[in-house]
């Protein structure tokens, strides 16, 4: 039998968002997988259009679980992510949702529930940074794990229908983004690392911590998950033409010296906006905003991910 230092079975918490159908009983995959690593019965607790995994992960900390299993979309993941950051309690994914972004990063199947399971109880552990956000200085940060914005990448996700992701999954935030793409450029101040305030007139601020979103497109090339660093990315297209020039950068993976997309790499960045924008963490649209201020917090999530293949590309250091 697998034990933990006090001699007890080790346990599992599954944190799971009702809504999310995928033909499989992950509550039955988890509780299987249990028996058969000779871990204790698991804690299930469902999340609630009140509470997206916040309070469930707090439960499950109280619990004094050994995993804490987040199964739903990158929203629930974030949720539970923000409780366990800077814990010893390790999380592990089952991706239920349309993006699942971070699973996509990590390579955790996002068709294959059992083979996620299956990594929560015997993969690889490795601990990834966390980036804090503050939102028009907040009093309280939030997190996101994946990448975060204002402007328009905050505007497809505020915008995207609910029943076209049900009819036709992540292809619901190309008709977002197309029906978003006209708009004027915002005046905005950037400070990164404390260095001296430079001015932009832009569509998009983005930060990454990994850089691959749906369709294999890497938002944030060569973007690590455990050096410490942040990715930022400024969108400025200009003209007719200018959402072309953006997309070719993208697809050259940032090379060239096209200004309608720049790059800089930080450990903390802060956004001042003169009008207020929407914002987005990990797809979770939180409304409108004039100031961010992103903060990296190396190595403060210990994260369960798939065993015995090649590394991820967004880690920096190779498995042992």
């Amino acid at each position: 039998m697998n034990t933990n230092d006090g001699g007890t079975a080790q346990r599992a918490a599954l944190i799971l968002n009702p809504i999310k159908n995928t033909g499989q009983d992950v509550r039955e995959i988890v509780a299987r997988m249990s028996t058969d690593n000779g871990w204790a019965e698991p804690l299930v607790i469902e999340t609630t259009a009140e509470d997206p995994g916040h309070g469930q992960a707090r439960e499950a900390l109280e619990a004094g679980v050994d995993v804490v299993i987040a199964a739903g979309g990158d929203g629930t993941v974030r949720c539970v992510a923000e409780e366990l950051a800077g814990t010893d309690t390790v999380m592990a994914l089952v991706p239920l949702g349309t993006g699942n972004l971070l699973a996509r990063n990590l390579e955790i199947p996002v068709d294959d529930p059992e083979g996620a399971v299956e990594t929560a109880f015997g993969g690889t552990e490795r601990q990834i940074d966390v980036v804090h956000v503050t939102v028009d200085r907040a009093q309280d940060a939030q997190v996101f794990l994946v990448m975060a914005g204002l402007g328009f990448d905050a505007a497809i996700m505020s915008d995207t229908r609910d029943d076209l992701k049900d009819k036709v999954g992540w292809l619901a935030y190309v008709d977002a983004g197309l029906r978003n793409l006209p708009g004027k450029p915002a005046r905005t101040t950037i400070t990164i690392d404390g260095g001296k305030p430079f001015d932009r007139r832009l569509r998009s601020v983005m930060g990454g911590n990994c850089g691959k979103i749906m369709g294999g497109l890497e938002i944030f090339p060569g973007a690590k998950l455990d050096d410490g660093l942040m990715d930022l990315m400024t969108v400025a297209p200009r003209g007719k033409l200018g959402w072309l020039a953006v997309a070719g950068k993208l697809f050259a993976r940032g090379k060239g010296k096209d200004p309608s997309l720049e790059y800089f790499q930080c450990s903390r960045a802060e956004v001042q906006l003169h009008e207020p924008l929407e914002v987005q963490l990990d797809g979770d649209p939180l409304g409108k905003a004039t100031h961010m201020v992103f903060e990296v917090k190396p190595n403060s999530l210990r994260l369960r991910m798939p065993h015995g293949k090649k590394d991820p590309a967004i880690l920096s250091n190779p498995l042992p």
